[in-house]
């Protein structure tokens, strides 16, 4: 019987494994103040450069951040963020070479490719590495 009891254990321990791990996961806010460690916020901003933005970046039910060049801008929507994740695709159109803070971006489910909703961008705080003192 005790072999029976020591398998039942790491049966039930490797199966607990996986549901300790993603209870760990980073909150939104825990997320985004580790991609900021080290920058300092600046005036935000209207819009940003479409054609000098290098990536996004979704966390979760938060915010999107944009890399232009060595900045990183955080736009946290007026609107629609709960939706936000990281399966989701961004969809945006513009008028002309600008993100602003009016524009829309439409959700879209990675998986089925079906419309999840909308967000609506609020105003783009840039971050830029603070500078050492001497």
């Amino acid at each position: 019987m005790k072999p029976i009891f020591a398998t039942l254990l790491v049966g039930a321990a490797l199966f607990a494994a996986p549901v300790a791990n993603a209870a760990h996961r980073d909150t939104p806010d825990q997320q985004l103040a580790k991609l900021l460690k080290g920058r300092v916020a600046g005036k935000p901003v209207d819009c940003i450069s479409l054609t000098m933005t290098g990536s996004s970046q979704v966390i979760d039910g938060k915010a999107i951040v944009y890399t232009v060049g060595n900045t990183l801008y955080v736009n946290q929507p007026r609107g629609g963020a709960d939706q936000l994740d990281d399966n989701s695709i961004l969809v945006t159109n513009t008028f002309g070479s600008q993100l602003c803070s009016i524009d829309t971006v439409r959700l879209i489910d990675r998986n089925s490719y079906f419309p999840r909703g909308f967000i609506s961008l609020g105003e783009f705080v840039p971050y830029t590495r603070a500078k050492k003192s001497n």
